[in-house]
C-alpha cells in the first residue's frame, strides 16, 4: 500500500484524489524546507511527515536544518518571547550575532529550489543570501500579533524581502507588501504519536513509564516553556483536589532550540511540593508511542498556554476523543468551540471550574471527544497541510 493510500482509511473521502490532481500542476518542481531542529516541537513534526508527503506525489522535497552557537539559540528564545509580546533586552550584539549565524548558515546550505520555505524567526535572514530564481515562503509558526516592535521591526526587514508569507491564523498577520496566506498546522493520523494504539501496546507502554491508573488523570504534554504555563496547570490541579482525588501528569521536555526550559522545568518540580499525585515526566523527542498511550490514557487533556502559535497537542488529544481544556490563546481558540469539541479558560480557577464539571458528569466528557475527533478530521489532519502547500505553490507559479 502507498503512503497515500494508507491515509484513505482514515481522512474524509475524495481527499487523496484531489491531492494526486493538485500535484500535477507542479510536477517536477523542487521544494526546500528549512527550520531550526530536526527534534523537538510542532514544526519538526510536521515537516517529518509532510517531506514524504510531498515526495509520494512526485515533488523533490528535501528538508535542511540550521546550525548555531548557544548565544545564537539564547538570542532566537529572546526573539521568539518578544514576538510573542514579553518585553525582552535586546542588544546590537544580539543582533549581530543572528546577522552572523545567518551568514554561515547561508554559505553552508544549498538554497537552489523553486519553492523555498522558512519557518519562523530562526532562519529569516537567511533570505538575504537568496540564488537567483525560485519563489521564497517566509512560514511563521509563533503568535506575533502584539509583539515588541524593536524586534518586529528588525524581523520584518528581512520578512518583506519574501515572496509571500505564511502565518497561522489571520490575527497573527502583520501590516506587510507582500502576498498573506492563512495555513492551519496538523497532525499526522498514521505517526507513531497518533495511530490507533491496542490495548495491550498501550498497557506495555504505560507500565513502562510507571503509571498507575487507580484514579482519573489530568495531563498536559508541552514543552517546559513559560508560555505553557505548566504552574497553572498545578495551580488548577490543586483546586481540583480539594474534591476530586485526581493525579496530574506534566508530560514534556526541551527543544534544542530552546534554552530556557531547563530553568522552567526546574520551577516546575519545586511547584510539586513533592507531591505523589503529581508525575513530572521529561521525555526525550522522539518519545511519541509514549506520548500518544498516555493521551489515550488521559481523562482529561489540558493546554493552559498563555500564548500559543497553535497547539498541536490539542489536536492530538482530540483526535484521540479526549476533552480538552485549554488556554483562551492563538489557535487553541480555533481548535476548541466552546462547549461543543471544547472548553477555553482564562484562568486558573476557570481551568479547575471546567475540570470539575467534566469530572462530575462522564457523559459530556464521552460526547466532546466524538464531536472533537470529528473535527480534527476535517480540518487538522496532515492531508490538509498538504494540500493548502499545493495550491500556494499553483498560485505563486
Amino acid at each position: 500500500m502507498s503512503l497515500l493510500e494508507a491515509y484513505k482509511e482514515v481522512v474524509p473521502p475524495g481527499t487523496v484524489e484531489f491531492l494526486i490532481l493538485l500535484a500535477e500542476k507542479v510536477q517536477g518542481k523542487r521544494i526546500l524546507e528549512i527550520n531550526s531542529t530536526r527534534v523537538g516541537g510542532g514544526v519538526a513534526e510536521i515537516l517529518r511527515s509532510l517531506v514524504p508527503l510531498f515526495q509520494e506525489i512526485g515533488l523533490d522535497c528535501r528538508w535542511e536544518v540550521i546550525t548555531g552557537t548557544e548565544e545564537f539559540f539564547n538570542v532566537t528564545k529572546a526573539f521568539h518571547n518578544a514576538l510573542q509580546g514579553w518585553e525582552q533586552n535586546i542588544s546590537p550584539q544580539m543582533l549581530q550575532s543572528y546577522r552572523e549565524i545567518n551568514r554561515e548558515n547561508a554559505a553552508r546550505l544549498s538554497c537552489d529550489a523553486d519553492y523555498v520555505v522558512i519557518h519562523d524567526p530562526q532562519p529569516a535572514a537567511l533570505i538575504d543570501s537568496r540564488p537567483p530564481g525560485g519563489k521564497w515562503i517566509w512560514r511563521c509558526h509563533i503568535d506575533i500579533s502584539r509583539p515588541q516592535m524593536k524586534v518586529w521591526n528588525f524581523l520584518r526587514q528581512f520578512v518583506v524581502k519574501y515572496d509571500s508569507a505564511i502565518f497561522s491564523l489571520p490575527g497573527f498577520a502583520r501590516k506587510l507588501p507582500i502576498p498573506q496566506f492563512l495555513i492551519y498546522p496538523s497532525i499526522d493520523p498514521l505517526s507513531d504519536k497518533n495511530r490507533e494504539l491496542s490495548t495491550e501496546e498501550q498497557g506495555r507502554i504505560l507500565e513502562k513509564l510507571n503509571i498507575p491508573l487507580d484514579k482519573p488523570i489530568l495531563l498536559q504534554v508541552s514543552r517546559f516553556d513559560r508560555f505553557k504555563d505548566p504552574l497553572g496547570v498545578i495551580q488548577a490541579y490543586q483546586l481540583v483536589k480539594k474534591h476530586h482525588d485526581v493525579r496530574l501528569i506534566l508530560a514534556g521536555g526541551t527543544a534544542t532550540d530552546d534554552p530556557e526550559g531547563e530553568v522552567v522545568l526546574s520551577e516546575v518540580r519545586e511547584a510539586a511540593f513533592n507531591d505523589p499525585d503529581i508525575l513530572i515526566l521529561l521525555l526525550p523527542p522522539d518519545a511519541h508511542l509514549e506520548i500518544n498511550a498516555l493521551q489515550r490514557a488521559a481523562t482529561i487533556v489540558l493546554q493552559k498556554s498563555l500564548r500559543e502559535g497553535f497547539g498541536l497537542t490539542v489536536a492530538e488529544a482530540m483526535w484521540k476523543g479526549k476533552p480538552v481544556i485549554g488556554g483562551f490563546a492563538g489557535g487553541i481558540t480555533v481548535q476548541l468551540v466552546y462547549g461543543i469539541t471544547g472548553f477555553t479558560v482564562h484562568s486558573v480557577e476557570g481551568a479547575a471550574l471546567r475540570i470539575h464539571s467534566l469530572l462530575d458528569n462522564p457523559e459530556l466528557s464521552i460526547e466532546v471527544g466524538r464531536e472533537a475527533r470529528e473535527y480534527v478530521r476535517q480540518n487538522f489532519l496532515i492531508t490538509r497541510n498538504l494540500g493548502d502547500y499545493l495550491a500556494l505553490m499553483n498560485y505563486l507559479g
